[in-house]
């Protein structure tokens, strides 16, 4: 079984249509997802009625997903660029993240240390079927992940551009937990803007949501070509 996780970005896409809601119960809460069969599963990472970012139970979600016996996670994240080389419209899949100010651990009881480096194969698998899409497509890039639910002053992405590419609210959480659990995880990061600050021109909700619906029927695609190489 595999596994997609998506975010707002995904409230109105057709790729599940049809597929029938399933109910996980976790020692950190019951999880709602969508199933198809016994070959996949959709997660929305924010739930039903959806809560912001920084409210997620990834614990829960992270737990669901291995009590179904999912053996691969492909998450869907929307995230702003640190750089002006990586424009909106890119993907990007990343190798590597930053959140040392919050880390999420299921070890809160025993002294247990994991090294946390993402899939590389999985990796280049993500990004090749990105490839049969668009060759607006970046392998490898340090996600750097904020608590939310507000976007990051001027300043804050000052300091962050020295260290990352793009910015997010949760792909750090999702991937450290699926370390910890031996899942592998891979994530298409659909840039939808310049951070704050990058451009002279101030950065509005308006263009994000502009951007996020724009992305979004390629991400379709992918996702489509996902499952059907992977869920057979």
């Amino acid at each position: 079984m595999i596994a997609i996780i998506g975010g707002t970005s995904l409230l109105d896409t057709a790729s599940f249509t049809g597929w029938p809601d399933a109910t996980v119960s976790t020692g950190f809460g019951p999880v709602v997802m969508k199933r198809s069969g016994d070959n996949a599963v959709f997660l929305q990472r924010h739930g039903n009625p959806c809560v912001p970012p920084h409210r997620i139970n990834h614990k829960a979600n992270m737990s669901a997903l291995k009590e179904l016996g999912v053996r691969k996670i492909l998450a869907i994240n929307s995230v702003g660029s640190l750089k002006t080389a990586i424009r909106p419209g890119t993907l990007v899949v990343p190798d590597d993240f930053i959140c040392p100010w919050h880390i999420e651990t299921f070890f809160d009881e025993e002294a247990r240390y994991m090294v946390p480096v993402m899939d590389e194969a999985f990796a280049k698998d993500v990004f090749g079927i990105c490839r049969m899409h668009t060759r607006s497509v970046r392998l490898g890039g340090t996600y750097v992940q904020t608590t939310g639910p507000r976007l990051e002053t001027r300043a804050e992405i000052r300091m962050l551009k020295r260290f990352g590419d793009i910015v997010g609210m949760t792909l750090a959480s999702e991937a450290a937990l699926a370390l910890e659990l031996e899942l592998p995880y891979a994530s298409v990061c659909s840039v939808d803007n310049y951070c704050h600050g990058i451009r002279e021109i101030p950065l509005t909700m308006d263009e994000i949501f502009a951007n996020v619906a724009k992305n979004a029927r390629m991400i379709e695609r992918i996702l489509t070509t996902f499952l059907n190489r992977n869920a057979a």
